[in-house]
């Protein structure tokens, strides 16, 4: 019964995308069923037959060995912060990416992350029959996060019309940062976390689709020669700010700088990466304090009345519908409403400690939903970006369409959930 609500789910899912369309006319099913199979088999293969399972869980072990390495780093430093019983989450998942967030960098600097994206995009292009630039920033957000996806892509979103920039900048609400993988791998099952990121490729770019259908023509889809990514610190000072003024002034910096002499760049990438560790520590601080505060308020109406509950009663229909019992549905939702509204750190802080406990579909489709930036503070760091790169009645368009932006992240990270529920029992 569960598998087929699962089932239900999925299409319900879909189903939402359709109701919410612009233009239901011009949806291209061809291209939607296409994309919907393909992540079937990705969703099947990534964590059911012996060689999936076996490649993802050996990505996971490799991000495990570079944290393990960069803690020698920090214990040169802060012995006393590592040589202990048991680390403190600065330590054991923020503070490695001062090694791996420049690792990263250098691999783009050299060619190796840019040619791999460029690949990919293409048969990515080829397979799903979706325009050249939209599967393009579909991987490379991936690797490279929104922010500094937008800032290397400036030219091509300057020739793009409106239309098609609202579809990117839904897509940029479903990424991730390959340099922070490693980071969450800490905290939640690693093979589903490096699953999840094909699957959220694809699931980005079905969505998309759905909600906002573009006819682009032959002249139009094209691929505008690519900018130097530059320093990092585009993307690493915004992913978890969610300001729009830090965003913009940050993109705009990098759409002006030119290819700078290695160890400058090296330099700046790691101070980026600092100022990304601060970020999310304060922002996890910050986050975590306000919702006790609010919990404290709201129990003086109500013992029972928290934050919590209220996001759970919201989300629990979602919740319910990828194949979970109601009490666990109502759990699922808690966590997933307190995702969108904080960030994904705050709930792995929270749930790694017993996430041996849950149930295989509960745990894997639970990493699966968190592994992406969908929250509410990511809207304005996106708009922000694009008003760095594009002129002021583009981006009013893309203003226009918040709400576009948020249900595009939280249907796919829904889809990529409910996909990955369905091989894991």
């Amino acid at each position: 019964m569960f598998l087929l609500v699962n089932i239900i789910g999925i299409f319900l899912f879909m189903g939402v995308a359709v109701l919410f369309s612009k233009d239901r006319k011009n949806i291209n099913w061809q291209s939607v069923g296409i994309m919907l199979v393909v992540n079937l088999f990705l969703a099947w293969f990534l964590t059911s037959f012996s060689i999936g399972v076996d490649g993802v869980k050996a990505a996971a072990d490799g991000f495990k060995w570079l944290v393990d390495v960069s803690y020698q780093g920090i214990a040169f430093a802060l012995p006393d912060w590592v040589h202990v019983k048991q680390m403190n989450f600065v330590t054991s998942a923020l503070l490695p990416i001062l090694m791996i967030v420049p690792m990263f960098d250098i691999l783009t600097y050299i060619g190796v992350l840019p040619w791999i994206i460029k690949w990919v995009g293409r048969g990515l292009a080829f397979i799903t029959r979706q325009p050249k630039f939209e599967s393009f920033f579909a991987v490379e957000m991936m690797f490279l996060g929104n922010t500094e996806a937008l800032a290397v892509s400036s030219l091509q979103l300057r020739q793009m019309k409106s239309q098609r920039l609202v579809t990117v900048a839904m897509m940029s609400m479903s990424c991730v940062t390959a340099s922070i993988l490693g980071a969450y791998t800490l905290m939640m099952p690693g093979q589903y976390i490096i699953a999840a990121v094909p699957i959220n490729i694809v699931n980005a770019i079905i969505v998309t689709s759905i909600l906002n259908p573009v006819v682009v023509t032959p002249e139009e889809d094209t691929i505008a020669k690519i900018g130097g990514a530059g320093s990092a610190d585009a993307n690493t000072q915004t992913t978890e700010t969610g300001s729009e003024e830090v965003a913009e002034a940050q993109v705009e910096e990098e759409v002006r700088a030119e290819r700078e002499p290695f160890f400058s760049f090296l330099g700046d990438s790691i101070l980026g990466a600092g100022k990304l560790v601060l970020i999310i520590t304060a922002n996890v601080i910050a986050f975590v304090a306000l919702a006790a505060l609010i919990d404290k308020v709201l129990t003086i109406f109500a013992p029972w009345l928290t934050l919590e509950n209220i996001l759970g009663v919201i989300m629990f229909p979602f919740a319910w519908l990828m194949g979970l019992n109601v009490h666990d549905a109502f759990q699922f939702a808690q966590y997933m409403g307190t995702k969108l509204v904080t960030n994904e750190f705050v709930v792995m802080g929270k749930v790694s400690p017993i996430i041996k406990d849950f149930q295989p579909h509960f745990k894997a489709m639970l990493t699966v939903f968190l592994t992406s930036f969908a929250n509410f503070s990511t809207t304005g760091m996106i708009i922000g970006a694009f008003k760095g790169l594009v002129d002021r009645k583009k981006n009013d368009v893309i203003s226009k369409n918040v709400g576009y932006m948020l249900l595009s992240g939280i249907l796919v990270s829904l889809l990529s959930s409910g996909l990955v529920g369905l091989f894991t029992w």
